[in-house]
C-alpha cells in the first residue's frame, strides 16, 4: 500500500508542477495531496517536500494557516483570466458552448481561490515600529 501511495504522491507532485504553467490545472491541491500521500507512505519524501526550496514554505504555510497570500491570489486570478480569455478568443472562437464552459471554469476557480482567507504578511512596512 505504501508503494501505491508513493506512486500517486509522485504523480500528484508532477501534476502540481505542470499546474504551475497551465492555469486550468490547479497546483495547490496536487501539492497538498502529495504531502498527504507522502506523510502516509514515506517520511523521507514527506520531509523532502515540506523542505523543498520552492514548494516547501508554500505547503507549510497553507497547511498551518489555510490562507493564501494576497500577491499569490492576484497573480493566480490574473493569469487564469488572461489565459481563459485568450482561449475563448483564439481556441473557442465561434464555439459558444466551449466559451461558456471555459468562462464557467474560470468563474469557479476564481470563487475557489477567493474563498480562502488572505494570509497576512509576516513583515511590517519599514516605517512601522514593532
Amino acid at each position: 500500500m505504501k508503494s501505491l501511495f508513493v506512486f500517486f504522491g509522485l504523480l500528484s507532485l508532477a501534476l502540481g508542477m505542470v499546474g504551475i504553467f497551465l492555469p486550468l490545472l490547479p497546483t495547490t491541491p496536487f501539492l497538498l495531496l502529495s504531502a498527504f500521500l507522502f506523510a502516509r507512505s514515506s517520511q523521507r519524501l514527506h520531509s523532502w517536500l515540506l523542505h523543498h526550496k520552492i514548494f516547501g514554505k508554500y505547503i507549510r504555510d497553507f497547511l498551518q494557516e489555510k490562507a493564501i497570500p494576497l500577491r499569490i491570489k492576484i497573480y493566480s486570478i490574473s493569469i487564469l483570466w488572461l489565459t481563459i480569455l485568450c482561449s475563448i478568443r483564439f481556441v473557442a472562437n465561434g464555439k459558444w458552448w466551449l466559451q461558456i464552459v471555459l468562462a464557467t471554469v474560470a468563474v469557479g476557480v476564481t470563487i475557489h481561490i477567493l474563498s480562502y482567507k488572505t494570509k497576512k504578511s509576516d513583515k511590517l512596512p519599514d516605517d512601522r515600529v514593532r
